[in-house]
């Protein structure tokens, strides 16, 4: 990747100087403090294995997310150890296991510092952690995949739905999509409050093909991308097959930390930034206005690109869907990735993104090697979904909030000692375990046939290992049955932990 291709190759370098400085007295130059550790460890004395191992594989992964850099000094084992609540002998088995595989360097005087190959002994993503949200047991009730429900009236439409025979049959289609289909998204967003021209819109084969397009331009070995800790696995794995590394930003209960997302802007200079601020996949949250407004402005002020994936934002249980980020300010580089497959047909792949003309040139070329076109005919279908695209978004709004209503009934009867915080739009539920561990609570759910997905499968680094999502997307007989088992798993389960009712 040339310097004049790279993402934030121009306005980061006016302000990478001044922005570095101010990070780099947050860690009190490459001193990592205990609180500081304890807390980006998250509940790492929960899972398998010893307790030691457990506290080397939680620092592995901060080193491999980019969080621990070379020559970053660890905190004194008496300081780590009163800050996680262990022995002093735990935190000296981690350092020790850790400076046996060479990822931290120890010396008498200077102390715990990462090795200077730390970040590239071990990949932080591995390609394919998403393919675990498509690996349901044999026999099983799937409750890994958010699958959601078509609603009458896109059913409706797309039983009488008329294919235009003149655009049908045409001889060759643009890579970019079918004019009619680019100005209706066009005017699609435009109306919604981002002015949009039809040169700006790429059609693609759904949203995730168009995440690995910008993912794939932007992002090469050895390039950091941010995004959020707990986000959707098509990101860190376009990332990881690109040699990229994910970095993830902390979150609070309302979506990103935008101060920490400044910081990671202004430390790691990234490439890409790639976030999911509406109802996001899996934990629900919405990005408030100021924090939005916050988020356009710093990918003006760095020129760094972000990727904003908007398939859930219009699965709204108030009501409220938030404008795009690119309508908080025109000249920030935001990349608006949607798709009708969440509000209308999971089946039907038509996705598209809207960025810079130039941007989406490029892409179009790139678009035209991997498979020419999107299909046609769907195409043509998605004409008729998108002009009634107000009414279908409501109505798929309706159908999964009663979903959700029906899944919090169900965790009250099944699981009584779950505290839930329903969220305000979406397909799933993130739920944090009273205690133990998410994969091993799923081991347990797999033998009494229901497979879940926990922390492991959407957290950018080292996993709290505590959570889990359950999609309220099956129908009603599956998702009743399928918490039944649940409930029965955690039973089971709960009784290996010493924890009672």
């Amino acid at each position: 990747m040339s310097v004049k291709d790279r993402a934030n190759g121009g306005p980061m370098d006016q302000v990478s100087a001044i922005a570095a400085g101010r990070a780099a007295s947050l860690v009190h130059a490459g001193d990592v403090s205990s609180e500081a550790l304890s807390a980006r460890l998250g509940r790492w004395t929960q899972g398998d294995g010893t307790l030691a191992a457990r506290l080397s594989r939680g620092i592995e992964g901060l080193i491999a997310s980019g969080e621990l850099r070379s020559g970053d000094r660890l905190p004194a084992e008496r300081a780590l150890a009163a800050a996680g609540s262990v022995s002093r002998g735990t935190v000296v088995a981690a350092y020790a296991d850790l400076a046996e595989r060479g990822l931290v360097d120890r010396r008498q005087g200077s102390g715990t510092r990462i090795a200077g190959t730390a970040a590239t002994a071990v990949p932080a993503q591995r390609p394919g952690r998403g393919e675990a949200l498509f690996s349901a047991l044999p026999n099983a009730i799937d409750l890994l995949r958010t699958v959601p429900q078509i609603s009458d009236l896109g059913v409706q439409l797309i039983r009488d739905h008329k294919p235009r025979l003149d655009l049908a049959l045409l001889p060759e289609t643009d890579p970019a999509g079918l004019p009619a289909l680019r100005a209706l998204i066009a005017d699609m967003y435009t109306a919604e409050g981002t002015p949009t021209t039809p040169e700006q819109i790429l059609v693609t084969h759904g949203a995730q093909q168009a995440i690995s397009l910008v993912v794939n331009a932007l992002v090469g070995p050895g390039d950091i991308v941010l995004a959020e800790e707990i986000t959707w696995p098509g990101v860190t794995d376009s990332v990881g097959l690109r040699g990229g590394t994910v970095h993830g930003v902390p979150m609070g209960d309302d979506g990103l930390d935008v101060d920490a997302l400044e910081q990671a802007l202004a430390r790691l200079r990234p490439v890409l930034v790639a976030l999911n601020p509406h109802h996001q996949n899996p934990t629900g949250s919405r990005l408030p206005a100021p924090a939005r407004h916050r988020v356009a402005e710093l990918a003006a002020q760095y020129g760094v690109p972000v990727i904003e994936d908007r398939v859930l934002a219009g699965i709204s249980f108030d009501g409220v869907v938030p404008p795009t980020l690119a309508a908080e300010r025109a000249d920030a580089p935001v990349i608006v990735v949607e798709s009708v497959s969440k509000w209308v047909w999971a089946g039907l792949r038509i996705g598209w993104l809207r960025a810079d003309p130039v941007l989406v040139r490029r892409l179009r070329g790139a678009r035209q090697l991997a498979d020419q076109s999107t299909s046609v005919p769907g195409q043509l279908l998605a004409l008729d979904l998108i002009a009634r695209a107000d009414d279908l978004r409501r109505a798929n709004s309706r159908i999964h909030q009663e979903r959700l209503r029906l899944l919090q009934t169900l965790l009250a009867e099944h699981l009584p000692d779950w505290t839930v915080e329903p969220p305000r739009g979406g397909l799933s539920l993130w739920v944090r375990l009273p205690a133990g561990s998410a994969a091993a609570l799923a081991r347990t759910a797999a033998t009494h046939g229901v497979s879940v997905a926990g922390s492991a499968a959407f957290a950018v680094s080292a996993s709290p290992d505590d959570h889990i999502r359950i999609p309220f997307t099956a129908p009603d007989d599956v998702l009743t049955e399928g918490v039944r088992r649940l409930g029965a798993a955690w039973r089971e389960y709960r009784e290996t932990l010493g924890v009672s009712s």
